[in-house]
């Protein structure tokens, strides 16, 4: 795992370009007393540049929640979240938002395209608001990259389940973040579409060079990463690098064994 090298003077990570994204001795509790729960431990974790991270876990092991603290969705009760350079822990709301929005990409479940715009004008949307032309060869080589080139002019009603998550990862990737975080981003699709979504992030990793962190509880869809990180009771438990879906089967199993899926 890569390690950065954090500079006692800004709190960043001294410049070092192969960490996208670190976490270091996270703890995120809800409640107090004795209904306070701790969802993760002192997780630390440094997430490489350029590269495809997943986060795997059983339910309720924390990996939804760390990833929402890594992208600054979500405050950490203890501990110190970088997005580069940038602490993020104690940013404010505006410069959190103002980073968020020039740094950070997001894919979701749920496709969150706005129905009345079509396919480029929701590729676009963000950008559109931040007041921010895109970056007209950088865009035409996302969009030839998911493949929507002949949907350009469609709404999200007139494309299917799969075309809509292609819509939403070209909108993560046009503004060029320096990462973006997937949260189950083929939950909604089934095998093929959902195949047809994770060949396009990896080929935004391996094309564009894209730094993406997923999570999922889908074997098959984290083969699909560099690296998968696992998580259970809010800690890091083991890491996987060149995962193949019967590999990361098995290790899922191991947690069934030690009794850690609610």
């Amino acid at each position: 795992m890569a390690t950065a090298v954090v500079d006692p003077k800004t709190g960043g990570s001294g410049g070092d370009t192969t960490v996208a994204a670190r976490a270091e001795g996270v703890v995120k509790a809800y409640g107090v007393g004795e209904a306070r729960v701790m969802a993760l431990d002192g997780v630390s974790l440094d997430v490489a540049r350029g590269a495809f991270t997943a986060i795997m876990g059983p339910s309720g092991s924390g990996k939804s929640t760390l990833m929402h603290c890594l992208a600054g969705l979500d405050t950490v009760s203890s501990g110190r979240i970088w997005i580069g350079g940038t602490e993020i822990t104690g940013l404010k709301d505006k410069k959190l938002t103002r980073l968020r929005r020039d740094h950070v990409g997001f894919i979701f479940q749920a496709f969150n395209l706005l129905p009345t715009l079509n396919a480029r004008e929701n590729i676009t949307l963000p950008m559109d608001i931040a007041g921010r032309k895109p970056d007209a060869e950088w865009l035409a080589r996302v969009i030839d990259t998911v493949g929507l080139r002949e949907r350009l002019g469609h709404r999200p009603a007139e494309l299917s389940g799969g075309q809509q998550q292609r819509v939403a990862v070209a909108r993560a990737l046009a503004a060029r973040p320096d990462i973006i975080f997937g949260d189950e981003p083929t939950g909604n699709l089934d095998s093929r579409a959902g195949a047809e979504v994770l060949g396009f992030l990896r080929r935004s990793v391996d094309e564009l060079g894209q730094t993406i962190v997923m999570v999922t509880h889908d074997p098959v869809a984290a083969a699909y990463a560099d690296r998968i990180v696992f998580l259970a009771d809010g800690r890091i438990v083991d890491e996987m690098t060149e995962p193949t879906a019967d590999r990361v089967l098995d290790r899922m199993r191991g947690f069934d064994a030690q009794g850690r899926v609610s």
